[in-house]
């Protein structure tokens, strides 16, 4: 199994529950450690651990929404695809599929792109690739 050099690990309240989520998100389990309530998700190229919340890598109490100041960006290969599944999942949409454009050295970039939130209030951004 291949390992990305960045895998945000996310603390959530209900590990089947989260895992449930990002399940209907098109997202596989890799493996998971359900003794731990530990699951290793990936979807593409993205991947993700959600651990149940155990207090061991606490900076301060966790509460609703957690990962307050971050969004995870993730790449899709078909961004409209993945919105049409969100929507058919009733998931709701904190923004709406739009394209911003971006200045990066110079040259201006285009990002089709959506944000959710997961069921703790992480922010999930999809873009195309």
């Amino acid at each position: 199994m291949k390992f990305n050099s960045l895998i945000p690990e996310l603390s959530v309240s209900n590990i089947n529950k989260s895992k449930d989520f990002y399940l209907k998100l098109g997202f596989r389990v890799k493996y998971e450690r359900k003794k731990d309530k530990f699951c290793f998700l990936e979807l593409e190229d993205n991947q993700i651990m959600i651990e149940e919340n155990n207090n061991h890598w606490n900076t301060g109490n966790l509460e609703y929404p957690y990962g307050r100041g971050i969004n995870l960006s993730m790449s899709v290969s078909n961004v409209d695809e993945m919105y049409r599944i969100i929507k058919e999942n009733n998931i709701p949409i904190f923004l709406e599929l739009t394209t911003h454009e971006y200045e990066v050295m110079g040259k201006i970039y285009y990002d089709k792109e959506f944000l959710i939130q997961d069921l703790d209030g992480y922010l999930l951004r999809f873009n195309n690739k």
